[in-house]
C-alpha cells in the first residue's frame, strides 16, 4: 500500500461490523481500528481507548463547539464522531485504517472530503439482525424496537456505498473474504 486508504464499514446494529473489522486486522498487517469518540454508556467489556474514547456529553459538545471533528452524529441519543486530531495522527501512522460508523456520520465524513472507501454490510433480514441484537444482550424491548426501526432507514442507504456486502447468518468469513478482495482491488488502484 502506497498510501493509507481509510475504510469506514456502517451496517445497522448487529450487523458485525466491529467483529469483521476484528477479522479483518488479523488479514492486514498495519492495520488499525480508530478510535471514535462517544457518550453512550459502555457495555461489558468495552474499554475506554480501545472500543471507544468513552467521555461526557458535555466534553463532547465542547469539541462540536470548537471545532475539533471531522464528523459527528447524534444516534439514538448518544453523540459519536471522528475528532480530527485522531484521524490525522493514525493515518499518518498506519497503512490501513477502519472505522464503524453509521449512515449519518459515513454522509458527514464524504461531506468534509475525507477520502475513504465504504462498504456497507447488509444482513439477511431484519428478523436475523434482531436475533444478533438479542443474542449481544443489554439492550431493553423498547431500545430493540427502536434500533430495527433505524436499521430499516440505514439500509435504504446502502446503495449510497462504494460496496454492499451481506453478511450471511453463519457465514462470516465469507463476508470478510468478500471485503479483504474489495481493500486488495482498491489497493492496487
Amino acid at each position: 500500500m502506497s498510501k493509507s486508504i481509510f475504510v469506514v464499514i456502517s451496517s445497522p446494529s448487529g450487523g458485525g461490523k466491529d467483529t469483521i473489522i476484528a477479522k479483518l486486522m488479523n488479514i492486514f498487517s498495519g492495520s488499525v481500528k480508530l478510535l471514535t469518540t462517544t457518550t453512550r454508556d459502555k457495555r461489558p467489556g468495552d474499554v475506554s481507548g480501545i472500543n471507544y474514547n468513552f467521555i461526557s456529553k458535555e466534553s463532547f459538545e465542547k469539541k462540536i463547539k470548537n471545532n475539533e471533528l471531522v464528523e459527528y452524529n447524534n444516534f439514538n441519543g448518544n453523540y459519536y464522531g471522528i475528532e480530527k486530531e485522531i484521524l490525522a495522527k493514525t493515518l499518518a501512522n498506519n497503512r490501513l485504517v477502519f472505522t464503524n460508523i453509521d449512515v449519518n456520520g459515513r454522509a458527514n465524513l464524504k461531506k468534509s472530503g475525507v477520502d475513504h472507501l465504504s462498504i456497507f454490510l447488509l444482513p439477511d433480514s431484519i428478523d436475523v439482525l434482531e436475533n444478533r441484537i438479542r443474542e449481544r444482550g443489554g439492550v431493553e424491548e423498547s431500545e430493540l424496537k427502536k434500533r430495527l426501526k433505524i436499521a430499516k432507514k440505514e439500509i435504504k442507504m446502502a446503495n449510497k456505498y462504494d460496496y454492499k456486502v451481506v453478511n450471511k447468518e453463519g457465514y462470516l468469513d465469507m463476508a470478510v473474504k468478500e471485503i479483504e478482495k474489495i481493500i486488495n482491488k482498491v489497493d492496487k488502484k
